[in-house]
């Protein structure tokens, strides 16, 4: 039996995607109309779908431009960083994800400045999640990474002016729906977000390239010099040995086979060696043994490594865990971090011990492959805690109204919501998001595993930091800011893919705003 084609593969392989997308929302149908006690079923159905539609374009676009760096560093393959964001992008929205999710739901509406019927609220979250969801399907389509947490909130904001316009007449102003002032805090945070992810990203990489990367390239030109001589000493040797007398050459042939057993010891001793070759040779190779080769890999790798682990598991441990209320005392906490960051120094090191006549460069490669890996797994899970809240957090108000008919009823989101929209993100992910990928990872600067492992690394301590403040920032901002920085340290920034880039950022709010605005007065003029 001959083997598929690849084409044939992922054609099985898109088709498995689809009818687990397909089966999730199946399940999850079956499941929310009982939830929601069969009230306004078409309404359920229209909501799910533009939920879902929702969490599929986040991962066609946000997720993508997440995983860009390690994809395009050539660390994660496209189904690598699938298996990453699976199972990292949903635990960080599920186990860190409820702050950031409370401020999308319930943080931009002004639930109480206007007489506003339950079914109003529907009509805004629906709105929002069908223009954000279009907008970034868009942004995707063209491989700009855009902001969905842009795209939510200008959705939102549209659809509540909507509202308001509707209901000014009853003594209250078109704009009392919209809470400005968290608006104003969210947009000094998108101001922030690419300066600050920049900034550290520029910062960490600049200490990583100097102390690292310059530092091998060095010892890899000294090495290279002493590879020269070595080899001009050699060949001058072969041509004066053609030169000796036989009686002589005998004599030399048989020094140098004795002196070849002991040569390659580790206590040689160079006044032992008979012959003239191994007398000559042996300073090249001196050289090259005095060479502290592995001092960066030994030394700075180590610690670096030490401190994102630490870092990524603070992030875990007192952003994500804290939700489940184990009772760990911040004792048992900080013991932990210590001994992940210990264990992660020890592992590190003793590798970097193992390296012998190994090329610095591809053990260089290899291990910052490693840490990005890991760090990758971190930055998802960061993600995760802000930017799926994009999509289930109108998609839990929606269900909260549906259920009890009141407003300002709200319950914790169901584990098979959270689960559906994240399958929705990955499959989104899968189907549309290697434009972006292309983008981030190779459009704006030219990466490689230490530098995808710093920009991921400066990227999620940024995103985690805001997510601990329950502020929906951008990630893609801050991760663009990222990526950038290391383009800043190493000279190759690409400032005019930055235009598009810019342009879709400053367009993202006002034109969610309006496909809003035009999506409510539709939806309320079917059902309302």
């Amino acid at each position: 039996m001959l083997p598929d084609s690849p084409a044939a593969s992922m054609r099985k392989i898109n088709t498995a995607f689809a009818l687990m997308l397909v089966g999730m929302v199946g399940y999850f149908v079956y499941w929310g109309l009982d939830y929601t006690q069969y009230n306004h079923t078409m309404l359920f159905l229209l909501a799910t779908l533009f939920g879902v539609f929702m969490a599929f374009n986040i991962g066609g676009n946000d997720v993508a431009n997440s995983f860009g760096t390690s994809v395009g560093a050539g660390t994660l393959t496209v189904p690598q960083a699938l298996i990453v964001a699976a199972v990292f992008e949903v635990s960080g929205a599920v186990l860190a994800g409820g702050e950031v999710t409370a401020t999308i739901r319930s943080g931009i509406v002004n639930l109480n400045a206007l007489p506003m019927q339950p079914l109003d609220l529907v009509f805004i979250m629906m709105s929002a999640l069908l223009a954000a969801a279009l907008w970034l399907l868009f942004a995707t389509y063209k491989g700009l990474p855009v902001s969905t947490t842009h795209s939510i909130i200008g959705g939102i904001v549209g659809s509540s002016l909507a509202l308001g316009v509707l209901l000014s007449g009853n003594g209250g102003s078109a704009t009392d729906l919209v809470k400005w002032n968290k608006i104003g805090a969210i947009v000094s945070s998108w101001v922030l977000s690419p300066v600050l992810g920049g900034a550290v990203s520029y910062f960490l990489f600049s200490l990583v390239k100097k102390n690292i990367l310059d530092y091998n390239d060095d010892m890899e030109k000294k090495i290279a010099t002493i590879k020269a001589k070595k080899k001009e000493y050699k060949d001058r040797y072969k041509n004066d040995f053609e030169k000796l007398d036989p009686d002589v050459k005998a004599r030399e042939t048989a020094a140098m086979v004795r002196d070849a057993e002991i040569y390659d010891k580790a206590d040689c001793d160079p006044n032992e060696l008979e012959s003239e070759y191994y007398r000559g040779l042996y300073p090249h190779d001196r050289a090259k043994a005095s060479l502290p080769i592995y001092k960066a890999l030994r030394s700075w790798v180590p610690w670096i490594s030490c401190v994102a682990g630490m870092m990524i598991t603070s992030m875990l441990l007192f952003k994500g865990l804290s939700n489940l209320k184990l009772g760990m005392s911040m004792l048992t906490n900080t013991l932990i971090i210590l001994m992940v960051g210990a264990f992660i120094w020890l592992a590190t090191f003793i590798y970097a011990k193992t390296l012998k006549r190994r090329d610095i460069t591809k053990s260089t490669l290899l291990m910052f492959s490693w840490m990005q890996v890991f760090t990758a797994a971190g930055f998802a899970f960061s993600h995760g805690a802000n930017d799926i809240a994009n999509a289930i957090g109108p998609f839990a108000a929606i269900m909260d109204v549906l259920r009890t008919g009141d407003i300002g009823a709200t319950a914790s989101i169901p584990p098979v919501a959270m689960l559906t929209f994240g399958v929705a993100l990955v499959v989104g992910l899968w189907f549309i998001g290697k434009e972006v990928i292309q983008t981030v990872g190779k459009g704006l600067a030219e990466l490689h595993p230490s530098s995808g492992f710093t920009a991921e690394l400066a990227a999620a301590t940024v995103v985690m930091a805001a997510s601990v403040m329950g502020l929906p920032v951008s990630s893609t901002h801050i991760l663009v800011g990222a990526v950038l920085g290391i383009g800043l340290v190493n000279g190759n920034a690409n400032w005019r893919m930055m235009k598009p880039i810019g342009l879709a950022w400053v367009v993202t709010l006002p034109a969610a705003s309006l496909l809003s605005v035009a999506v409510f007065f539709v939806l309320r003029g079917i059902f309302g």
